[in-house]
């Protein structure tokens, strides 16, 4: 009876062991706004599948995570992330939340010059409602927040900046943020540049000025400034960034300084790698995690140069 007691005994405690770990759980979500399938994970923290009915009514705020170029959905969880995540939880670094990586190729989250894709149409009207209706996260603006890396780090600053109303918190690291003008852009595409001829696909060749200057989170920050105020702003990038986007983020940290606008600006050294993204990536969550209030509030909102 001792036996068959310990062994049931075991078995629940196993059990709830493994229902509290985190977990990936990717799926797609066919678009009839792109005409096409796209791919996304989620990190599901450690709890939300375990317990009983009161815990598994717990909603979650969630955080959207934007890929560079040439990286997918799966890249933040395959490449040490999800570990890290992990890590810094049970470091208490780290509050529970939700972590939404959706598929976007090569769209810079925005829609196209010439409309053929419609990608921030198709995140602001399918996307967000989808995830928001199929997983427990808190509703409205304050349990949602947007973060990015490269690409993804202009996307969500984009986001952001243009929408502030939907988000409470945005974060980039070496966003690809661009000082060029569209002349000296078109110019280098004539030679060959390869960044050129990525934008060319999205802001049109030669460049469609309204267009790329609807989309710039330079003048977005410079447009919004009031409402910006309102809004949780971190972003780094290291000094030797391979595609010079160290420039973009100084330029934007002046911007929002010039307009008030609180935030927080960190220049490290290093470049454009997986290893820059990772060494700074605990201090993007606690970032987060500070901004949900989900961690003590006492780094929030402090404008830094290092």
């Amino acid at each position: 009876m001792i036996r068959a007691f310990s062994v049931v005994l075991f078995l629940l405690i196993a059990g709830a062991s493994a229902a509290a770990q985190s977990r990936i759980d990717c799926s797609a979500l066919n678009s009839h706004v792109l005409q096409q399938v796209i791919h996304y994970c989620v990190y599901l923290p450690a709890g939300y599948d375990a317990g009983a009915a009161p815990t598994l009514s717990k909603r979650y705020p969630v955080l959207y995570f934007l890929h560079g170029l040439g990286d997918n959905e799966q890249t933040l969880f395959n490449s040490g992330g999800w570990t890290l995540l992990d890590d810094l939880r049970n470091q208490h670094k780290m509050g529970d939340f939700l972590i939404v990586a959706p598929e976007g190729r090569r769209s810079f989250y925005i829609n196209s010059a010439d409309v053929s894709v419609r990608y921030s149409d198709f995140f602001l009207q399918e996307f967000l409602p989808h995830i928001e209706s199929k997983y427990r996260v808190r509703p409205g603006r304050a349990g949602r927040a947007i973060s990015g890396i490269s690409m993804g780090g202009y996307g969500a600053l984009r986001f952001a900046f243009a929408h502030p109303e939907l988000f409470s918190a945005v974060s980039a690291q070496s966003a690809a943020l661009i000082t060029e003008s569209p002349q000296a852009l078109d110019s280098a595409s004539r030679t060959g540049a390869p960044l050129a001829g990525v934008l060319a696909a999205v802001f049109g060749k030669p460049i469609n000025v309204p267009h790329w200057n609807d989309n710039s989170p330079f003048l977005l920050a410079k447009r919004n400034a009031a409402v910006l105020k309102k809004l949780a702003i971190y972003f780094n990038c290291g000094q030797d960034d391979n595609y010079g986007f160290e420039k973009g983020a100084a330029a934007l940290h002046d911007e929002l300084q010039k307009a008030s606008v609180k935030h927080e600006y960190r220049a490290y050294p290093g470049d454009h790698s997986l290893t820059y993204f990772l060494s700074h990536f605990g201090e993007v969550m606690e970032f987060h995690s500070r901004a949900f209030g989900l961690l003590p509030q006492h780094q929030m909102h402090r404008p830094v140069v290092d």
